[in-house]
């Protein structure tokens, strides 16, 4: 009697666990329920999503964003459905999306294995590489000129566990500094206190692009691996991650996806009306003719 009593209590106590975990990450619920969805950004992530004053996001994630709040509204039938910005850094991130801080981050987030233990990732919305950034004139062209001397990246992202191992692998003994974000970590290249900024060589465009003196720098080295970025949700939530890909793979058929790279990554940006001119990748336009979520490893 004893045995089944405390087997219906195991059963019991499961079932409430799974209900629970299956409220928690029932991200659509959530938004009907409070009348307000939740977007996190970067602040320094050119042209991806960066902020243009005072509590004002832009860039293209931030405009993926955008559309899938405009899906949401028309799902859940809440034309004023209300939009909060919130500023995340590489660092918490993904904390803030497992606890049900933030609904949605789209900014420069690398969709790979390891992070798809704590979240669920988007379709693939572009794809980088590890480069450096360096000053033209400290004579660094590659990695092996930068052999014992100070790199920066910056903190919880994937190119510190990419240049760390490079590192060791062809013993180079990076002395690597951290910045709290890519605008930390681009300014210590800037003051001289590192040699070289490793990161995704797109964020380092678009940081050079809007340097003070953009022509004093320059993104060198081969690139290290290719990694795909994609949109950041709860795991387990298949309404909303639903949600999501088909608002991003509806953008890329109708030709919006393609409006909008031209935009941030052809044209002009703000603040200082620089266009980064980076043609769109092989990877890139196969992504956009079969849509895929595939992470890196």
């Amino acid at each position: 009697m004893k045995a089944s009593l405390l087997r219906a209590a195991v059963l019991l106590a499961a079932s409430l666990a799974a209900a629970a975990s299956s409220a928690s990450a029932d991200t659509l619920s959530k938004i009907a329920d409070s009348g307000k969805i939740v977007l996190a950004y970067r602040e320094s992530s050119v042209p991806f999503s960066y902020l243009d004053g005072p509590g004002k996001p832009i860039g293209f994630s931030v405009e993926l964003s955008n559309a899938v709040v405009e899906a949401a509204r028309k799902k859940l039938n809440k034309p004023a459905l209300q939009v909060e910005y919130l500023a995340v850094t590489s660092q918490n991130r993904i904390p803030l999306v497992v606890n049900g801080t933030v609904d949605l981050e789209c900014g420069s987030t690398t969709n790979n294995t390891a992070r798809a233990k704590d979240v669920a990732f988007a379709i693939n919305h572009f794809y980088t590489g590890t480069r450096l950034l360096v000053k033209k004139s400290s004579g660094v062209k590659d990695y092996a000129d930068l052999a014992n001397k100070k790199v920066a990246t910056t903190t919880g992202t994937t190119n510190y566990q990419v240049i760390r191992k490079y590192s060791a692998e062809k013993s180079l003994n990076f002395d690597i500094l951290l910045g709290k974000d890519h605008a930390d970590a681009f300014l210590l290249v800037e003051t001289d206190r590192a040699a070289a900024f490793a990161m995704d060589d797109i964020l380092l465009f678009g940081l050079k692009a809007n340097a003070k003196n953009p022509g004093e720098f320059d993104v060198v080295g081969e690139s290290l691996q290719v990694e795909p970025y994609a949109c950041m949700l709860r795991k387990d939530d298949a309404a909303f991650k639903q949600l999501v890909d088909d608002t991003i793979i509806g953008l890329m058929k109708s030709g919006e996806f393609e409006r909008l790279y031209t935009k941030w990554f052809m044209a002009p940006i703000a603040p200082k009306g620089v266009a980064l001119n980076l043609p769109m990748s092989p990877q890139l336009r196969d992504n956009l003719r079969s849509p895929s979520d595939k992470p890196a490893n």
